[in-house]
């Protein structure tokens, strides 16, 4: 069976790299008792794949990976048992069963939500909401881009699907996966150029709030493209949940 696990990363976990977070994870099934499933062959390894690595310094509250198991306890139960043996700062919000056909998190990710607000306010000079509007009255934004298929230039504004901007921060829907990836940092770098506005160093503060697939003409959480699991339940009986 398929499950979606979902978390958040704060603090100075934000400096945890990926790698880092993947060899948690795995042995944070081993504490609770998760029943992974392992690969076959002289070096074994849980079956766990991530839907997007966040980058350095970036905190989240919408994570995802998603696992293969054996047998599985309740969302309730598991989400508790997770979070008894986890630190504070990469906290377990979900655990939900996937359809028998559903794809990786990381083979359906299309958008992804951010919030950045500037780290040092008093440098900002200029109207963050009226000068975010102005460059995205734009008819076009654009970028070199590496593609899947190459570098190329690209217009950025098909690529934020949603925005909005008040005093104090812009918040955007981004393009995300393996085909098109824009980066929030690729953003901002192109609003402060249109802006006439140099950066300090470690300008931006970033947070990542959720993960979508696509859905028709729209998109849907990653999280809820599973169900909640109201008892545990083994495969071998999984018709009777």
């Amino acid at each position: 069976m398929k499950i979606r696990i979902k978390f958040g990363k704060y603090g100075e976990l934000k400096f945890i790299g990926h790698l880092d977070v993947m060899r948690y994870f795995q042995k944070l099934m081993r504490r609770a008792d998760i029943d992974i499933c392992y690969s076959k062959g002289f070096s074994p390894h849980q079956i766990m794949s991530f839907a997007q690595p966040l980058g350095i310094g970036v905190t989240s509250d919408g994570e995802y990976f998603d696992i293969e198991a054996h047998s599985t306890l309740s969302t309730d139960e598991a989400v508790r048992r997770l979070n008894e043996f986890s630190v504070p700062n990469l906290p377990v919000y979900d655990y939900r069963l996937l359809p028998d056909d559903a794809k990786t998190g990381m083979a359906v990710i299309a958008a992804a939500d951010y919030i950045v607000r500037p780290r040092y306010p008093e440098r900002v000079y200029f109207d963050i909401k009226k000068s975010w509007d102005e460059f995205m009255a734009q008819e076009t934004i654009l970028i070199d881009k590496k593609t899947s298929a190459g570098e190329e230039e690209l217009d950025m504004k098909t690529l934020i699907y949603e925005n909005e901007a008040d005093e104090g921060s812009i918040s955007f829907r981004l393009s995300c996966g393996s085909v098109i990836n824009l980066k929030p940092e690729t953003v901002m770098e192109k609003f402060f150029e249109f802006v006439g506005y140099e950066p300090a160093e470690f300008e931006l503060i970033i947070h990542r709030k959720e993960l979508y697939a696509a859905a028709g003409d729209g998109f849907i959480s990653l999280g809820d493209m599973g169900t909640v699991i109201d008892k545990g339940f083994s495969e071998d009986d999984k018709g009777d949940n």
